[in-house]
């Protein structure tokens, strides 16, 4: 695997630790800026709607611009909203400066994907794109405990600025180690607009939407159900917590090759199965032992759905495929959004702590419904990895390696 794709994965590590370190910080930045808990929890909504207006918006001004140096204006941004955050005198400015920092997220992982098909030969596209993933999984195993645990000894500023500097790290790495690719012809913003609103890409959207749901309507509350149904003390919900992030690395490490393989069966496989260990979660969240390898299969599960979904929606915008590939992340987002909010509709409806794993089993069923319903419409066969071979570019850079040219054209 080219090096590039290490710069990709740093770039992935610090978005990841920013997005979820929050959740852990909360009670910290309330006593701090003298607000409650439940208030404080606003910033994470923050920057999840950063992130859903960021990708399609950003994505939009920057599609003229060579993708390496967009990659790192958007790292850019990243690191100032972060920056912007530890500085923040108050809570307003702290929630705008998280909407700041969520806007490049989507962005970035659209060009991102793009980039990471580019560097590789046909064949290995899905498991160049788990690759970059796999930054935003180990960031929930290392990154985010380690993120909390410096913000509550050292105060949630440190924290900040901490990811400011993995944020000019990444930027050097992407300056250093990401090649000037060759931009393809008839491209802009037009081309983009027609990719996205076709059929196939709206439903591949749209399964993301409800089969991701089915994930956060667990993890919201994942830490409520270890203490509350499961026994465990509250210093053990971080043990919690990584377990599931080492089940997303195990996903993304099966996914990649997967996919390569036969996007759609893994597309149906991995929400089939989610839907079915959701179900289980259902019975095993009263056993210890059985919930820690049951949250270990919930993420290794949840991680399989994301890179069949952004190779689907690449591929079926090959001719402009990085609008689609961003808006991929809003998506995300709102399945974050919506499954948390349906999976505390069930619990203040009185249908106690284990109701989301219920919940989340059937949005993860209503996905691959949506899933299926778009393969047997798709008349054009399961393209698991044609994203170069669809480009048509302009040249490539006389500087560039032989080897990598060749990957860039396909051959």
């Amino acid at each position: 695997m080219p090096l590039a794709l290490l710069a990709l994965a740093v770039c992935a590590f610090g978005i990841g630790t920013t997005e979820f370190v929050m959740m852990g910080l909360l009670p910290n930045v309330a006593d701090d800026l003298g607000t409650s808990v439940p208030t404080a929890g606003y910033l994470v909504s923050a920057y999840a709607l950063g992130v859903v207006f960021g990708a399609p918006l950003l994505t939009a001004l920057g599609s003229r611009i060579p993708r390496k140096r967009m990659l790192v204006l958007l790292m850019a941004v990243f690191t100032v909203g972060n920056l912007a955050s530890a500085l923040a005198p108050n809570f307003g400015l702290l929630v705008a400066a998280r909407v700041l920092a969520g806007l490049p997220h989507g962005a970035f992982f659209g060009v991102g994907s793009v980039v990471a098909a580019r560097l590789v030969s046909e064949g290995r596209q899905a498991r160049a794109v788990a690759t970059m993933f796999l930054g935003l999984t180990v960031a929930n195993i290392i990154g985010v405990p380690t993120a909390t645990l410096l913000g509550q000894h050292l105060g949630w500023r440190a924290t900040f600025l901490v990811v400011t500097v993995i944020g000019l790290v990444a930027m050097a790495a992407l300056a250093r180690l990401v090649p000037d690719l060759p931009r393809e012809r008839n491209g802009g913003l037009g081309q983009e607009l027609r990719a996205l609103g076709g059929r196939q890409v709206l439903l591949g959207l749209l399964t993301a939407v409800f089969g991701f749901a089915g994930v956060f309507a667990v993890y919201s509350y994942l830490a409520s159900m270890s203490t509350e149904v499961t026994g465990f003390s509250e210093t053990s919900v971080t043990v919690v917590l990584a377990l599931f992030g080492t089940g997303m690395t195990l996903g993304a490490l099966v996914a990649g090759p997967l996919t390569d393989r036969a996007l759609r069966p893994t597309l149906y496989g991995s929400l089939a199965a989610l839907a079915g260990v959701l179900v289980l979660f259902d019975f095993t969240v009263h056993v210890k032992w059985a919930a820690l390898a049951t949250v270990v299969l919930l993420g290794a599960l949840g991680f399989m759905t994301t890179t069949p979904l952004q190779m689907l929606v690449m591929n079926k915008a090959r001719h402009a495929p990085t609008l689609a590939a961003a808006s991929n992340h809003s998506a995300f987002n709102l399945a974050n959004a919506g499954g948390a909010w349906l999976g505390g509709v069930a619990i203040a409806a009185g249908w106690g702590w284990t109701s989301p794993t219920l919940v989340g089993a059937a949005l993860a069923v209503v996905g691959l419904a949506i899933a299926v319903l778009a393969g047997l419409l798709d008349r054009g066969g399961d393209e698991a990895s044609r994203v170069v071979a669809g480009a048509h570019l302009e040249h490539v850079p006389q500087h560039q390696d032989a080897q990598t040219a060749g990957h860039a054209r396909g051959d």
